[in-house]
């Protein structure tokens, strides 16, 4: 029985797998002290896209660089995509693993593959096997494959030398009878050594890793504290408790229990990484855990948002994590849209202020309002953004359905009437706003995708800033110029979807000059408020 913990590799998707030196060292000297049998470091890649630390390398050089117990084995992973996209895989294997096992500090090399790339992938592991590395291969989301498909899967692997093949609850939906029956379709063409990989979605992550211990599996994935995507996996300060008794072996906790409390505990802290009742509902309906880590760590879903998309997904299918599909979950408005309310008469031939959510509003207020007063442009704040006086505001927009009913009462109290789409919104919601002014500008969602008609719109998304550019744009505006749209950091995937609505604006029939006139990140043409 072997216990293998994956927690800087895994953990590495919160903190882009910069581990302190001090703290892998001592996070190894807790291993072997722990019971652990090997400790998969890392990755080993190629890519090199943004910032990301040793061990999203795993190199060579960097191994040499740490104390490892004489006992404890050393692993990395290699991704299958990066292996079956190339012409030729020996060439990618030889940059990737360039000394021979008995010259490296790498003991066991897995690989991660779906299931379309599985048999492109395997392979690699005679090349591995002949270089003298013990492999491993994950299949990841096997729980909702047929027994067929399973079955089909073993025969495949049946024909390779591989040490030890795992199977990943990737949506961390299985239960312990599910793990028995999924390691029982495996078995019908596969008889070596079997291991498993946890997610903890539902709380079952340790339950289905002892389950499997009894139907007879082998190696056994586990993390610190969880540390892991989403909701994280089997923890190993309790696996490691459970091992011992099986193996009625001694094992010392100390080590262990000092690093989580020195750095993992705080990290996860600040990170969160754990189940809770999003991950909980994402591994009942078989959705990406990615999913749900990607809107708790942006702070446009709230609550309700978070619920609203997760409705969305299972039943149009969140299995495979992609940026389109979360943006999608956000799109209310399908179909033709229509409106009643036009903004010509408020806007044409007017420049047009949009007022964000970033502080550059708040910093620079004194400008700002200087220039309304002096310029008489058409001030236009999105959502319910109040940082400038109230009466130098004309309009207010707002269309994500979810966010309306959130700001419901902030905007009943705020005296400038609001544009939304609000004969598409739902007779509830409509009531909600009674006692509201609102201007009705139509609006339908279509990927990558503005146009612009006197009533209604077609945006990207249901972003606020795409409604409020489409908004300017219908009404004939002059320029549209913004204040607080400061930007987000590199590495925020915010960022990036900025740029693109940014960009596919730029590029529609009538498109505007926009302009920013407080500080901003994002690639377009700046000026000063100061000097207007």
């Amino acid at each position: 029985m072997y216990i293998l913990d994956c927690t800087l590799r895994d953990g590495g998707y919160y903190n882009c797998w910069n581990f302190p030196l001090d703290v892998t060292n001592k996070y190894l000297n807790a291993m072997h002290a722990a019971g652990v049998n090997v400790v998969e470091l890392g990755l080993r890649s190629k890519i090199n896209k943004g910032f990301n630390g040793a061990n999203a390398y795993s190199t060579e050089d960097y191994l040499r660089t740490l104390t490892i117990p004489k006992d404890l084995k050393i692993a990395v992973m290699v991704n299958a995509s990066e292996l079956v996209t190339s012409d030729y895989l020996p060439s990618v294997l030889e940059s990737l693993f360039p000394v021979h096992a008995k010259d490296s500090a790498v003991y066991m090399v897995r690989i991660a593959c779906h299931v379309h790339e599985f048999i492109n992938a395997l392979p690699a592991c005679k090349w591995l096997k002949e270089r003298g590395y013990i492999v491993g291969f994950n299949l990841m989301q096997v729980a909702d494959r047929s027994q067929t498909e399973i079955e089909a899967l073993s025969f495949e692997a049946s024909k390779y030398p591989i040490d030890a093949l795992y199977f990943a609850d990737s949506m961390g939906s299985m239960t312990p009878s599910q793990t028995s029956e999924i390691i029982g379709w495996l078995r019908k063409h596969w008889h070596g050594a079997m291991g498993i990989h946890t997610h903890d979605n539902m709380g079952l992550a340790l339950s289905n890793t002892l389950q499997a211990i009894k139907d007879g599996v082998t190696w056994l994935d586990t993390t610190v504290t969880g540390m892991g995507r989403g909701p994280g996996n089997a923890r190993t300060e309790e696996l490691v408790i459970e091992v011992a008794d099986i193996r009625q072996q001694n094992i010392n906790m100390v080590p262990l229990m000092s690093v989580i409390r020195s750095y993992f505990q705080p990290l996860k802290n600040k990170c969160g990484w754990g189940s809770n009742p999003y991950y909980y509902l994402s591994g009942k309906y078989g959705i990406h855990p990615t999913y749900i880590q990607e809107m708790l760590g942006d702070s446009r879903y709230s609550e309700e948002d978070i619920l609203a998309a997760i409705d969305h997904l299972k039943v149009e299918g969140g299995k495979k994590f992609s940026f389109n599909a979360l943006d999608a979950t956000r799109h209310f408005y399908q179909g033709d849209a229509h409106g009643s309310w036009s903004p010509k008469d408020l806007i044409a031939g007017k420049d047009v202020l949009l007022l964000g959510a970033g502080g550059g509003v708040a910093e620079h207020k004194t400008a700002i309002e200087n220039y309304i007063r002096t310029n008489q442009p058409v001030v236009i704040a999105l959502n319910t953004q109040s940082a400038v006086t109230q009466d130098l505001i004309n309009i207010r927009v707002a269309c994500h359905p979810v966010r309306l009913l959130a700001d419901c009462v902030a905007h009943i109290a705020l005296p400038q009437p609001l544009v939304t789409p609000a004969s598409m919104l739902p007779e509830d919601m409509i009531r909600s706003f009674s006692k509201k002014e609102l201007l009705d500008f139509g609006l339908t969602v279509k990927a990558d995708t503005f146009s612009f008609s006197p009533t209604k719109a077609v945006v990207p998304n249901s972003l606020v800033v795409s409604y409020a550019l489409a908004i300017a744009s219908s009404g004939h505006a002059n320029q549209i110029l913004l204040a607080g749209f400061d930007g987000y950091g590199a590495d925020d995937p915010r960022t990036k979807e900025m740029q693109q609505i940014f960009s596919c604006y730029r590029s529609a029939e009538n498109a505007l000059a926009v302009t920013s006139i407080t500080p901003t990140t994002y690639t377009i043409p700046t000026i000063s408020v100061y000097a207007l």
